[in-house]
This record gives structure tokens, C-alpha cells and sequence, in this order.
């Protein structure tokens, strides 16, 4: 299967809009079968941009909720490829152990062919100039809340894997996440899972520590909610591993606040 095909069946919405320019330049950029790539792509992503605003236009009666069309998993690993670039680059410095973490997570999560062709996307994808407040804008627009979060998540694992995350990365990591709509209170949850200090376990669970017990429990009910691996399962089970880290590190707070306030 050619390249081309290959991404061409994993992707829907993210054919369109700036996404989708980024993508058409990185395939077009490709040494074997350009011009046959890349005009596949745009054949394929003109169906699929008809078939989501007719998906578009029948869930109108629905409410707001309802009205994005699903996040594919292609989808998804498109805009981590995108948005890791623009991380990756933040600093001035590309890294190798950033660069090693971005392939050694794709072999995790989508096995190593896909992740062959996922890194050679990335490595064109790295060279051009992201305009990331529209490309965060279409995928706020388009993906969902629980979703988004995943992509912060992965997006700061990048950041710590030379061992310390700097602050151009830290400040393009916020940046980031306002475009994508992700609340401060969720930025600084997802933020402490990175960092060790005394106040972690508060951050992680979105409270402060003048919460009482019962606050912490609600806090812990709702984190666990809003990070459980089912939120992102329609994405695939390549990507439950990330969802259950965080709800991993949801736990591990709660139980060390339960533990440190002996309820």
C-alpha cells in the first residue's frame, strides 16, 4: 500500500483547513510517487470535506455536543505530529531524545510500519513554518475536549524527554492549549503530571490545599471521569495507553492526599 493510501484511510476532518495544507506539502514533499500522492490526497480530501459538511449539515437539529464529526485516529496522530514539531522546535533546539521520544511513542501506540510512515510524515512536516494558532483553532473546532487533553499530555511528555522542560516550550505548550480551548485549571493539571513539587497532588486534582476531604473526594470522582480511558476510546486502542497515564497519575494523588490527611 502506497503512503499515500495508507494515510488516506486514516483521516477524515483533518483533510481540510490548515491541517490539511500542512499534510498535502508534507506528502507532496516525498521523494518516490509525489505527484501521484499527492493528487490522491487532494482526490481523497475533497470527499471527505463533502461527506463532513453533509455529516455537518444533518446534525444540525442536534445539540452543539453532537455537531463535530468523530475524531479519527489518523486524525488525531496527524495533529500530535504537527503540534510536536511546533514543540519540538520552541527552544531553537531539535533535540535528538525529543525527536527518539516522538518515534519511540508512535512504535508504542501503532506498531512499526505505521510508525515509519507516521516519522517520515513528521520529518517533512518539521520542515516547514506551522501556523499553529490556525492549526489549533481547526482542531479545537473539530476534535473533542477529552481528546485535546490527550494531545497536551503527549505534547508535554515530549517536552520532558531531554529531562527538563524548558520555559520557551513551557510558554508554547500554554499558548497551545488556549488555542485549543483547554481551560488554565485542566493546562495546570496535565502540567503537575510533569513536575515534582509539594502541591502536585492539589494541582493534578484541580483543587487547592484549603480543600477539605469531601472537596478532595469530589475532586478525585470528577478528574477520574474526565480522564478515564473511555473518553478517548474512539480513537483506537492505540491510544488508551496515554489515557490510562493520566488517570494513573489521577489516582496516585488522591491516594497520596488520603494518605498525607488519613481519611
Amino acid at each position: 500500500m502506497s503512503f499515500a493510501k495508507w494515510i488516506g484511510g486514516a483521516l477524515g476532518w483533518s483533510f481540510g483547513g490548515p491541517v490539511g495544507a500542512i499534510i498535502g506539502l508534507a506528502i507532496g514533499s516525498l521523494i518516490d510517487g509525489a505527484a501521484e500522492q499527492s493528487g490522491f490526497l487532494l482526490n481523497e480530501g475533497q470527499q471527505q470535506q463533502r461527506r463532513s459538511r453533509q455529516s455537518t449539515s444533518r446534525s444540525r437539529t442536534r445539540s452543539r455536543s453532537h455537531s463535530r464529526p468523530q475524531t479519527k485516529s489518523g486524525d488525531f496522530e496527524v495533529s500530535l505530529l504537527i503540534l510536536a514539531s511546533v514543540v519540538i522546535k520552541a527552544d531553537g533546539i531539535q533535540d535528538q531524545r525529543e525527536l527518539d521520544y516522538v518515534r519511540q511513542q508512535f512504535v508504542s501506540m501503532y506498531g512499526k510500519d505505521r510508525a515509519n510512515h507516521a516519522f517520515k510524515l513528521f520529518k517533512n512536516i518539521n520542515k516547514q513554518s506551522i501556523p499553529t494558532r490556525k492549526v489549533c483553532l481547526q482542531i479545537k473546532q473539530m476534535m473533542d475536549h477529552s481528546s485535546r487533553l490527550q494531545l497536551l499530555h503527549f505534547l508535554f511528555g515530549i517536552a520532558k524527554a531531554d529531562g527538563m522542560v524548558t520555559d520557551n516550550e513551557v510558554s508554547q505548550i500554554y499558548m497551545i492549549s488556549g488555542y485549543l480551548g483547554i481551560s488554565s485549571r485542566d493546562y495546570g493539571s496535565i502540567k503537575a503530571m510533569f513536575y515534582n513539587s509539594s502541591d502536585n497532588a492539589y494541582k493534578i486534582l484541580e483543587i487547592t490545599k484549603d480543600a477539605t476531604d469531601d472537596e478532595v473526594k469530589r475532586a478525585y470522582r470528577k478528574m477520574a471521569k474526565k480522564y478515564h480511558p473511555d473518553k478517548v476510546i474512539h480513537l483506537g486502542k492505540e491510544h488508551q495507553k496515554g489515557a490510562e497515564e493520566k488517570f494513573r497519575q489521577v489516582q496516585l494523588a488522591y491516594e497520596q492526599l488520603q494518605k498525607e490527611r488519613g481519611f
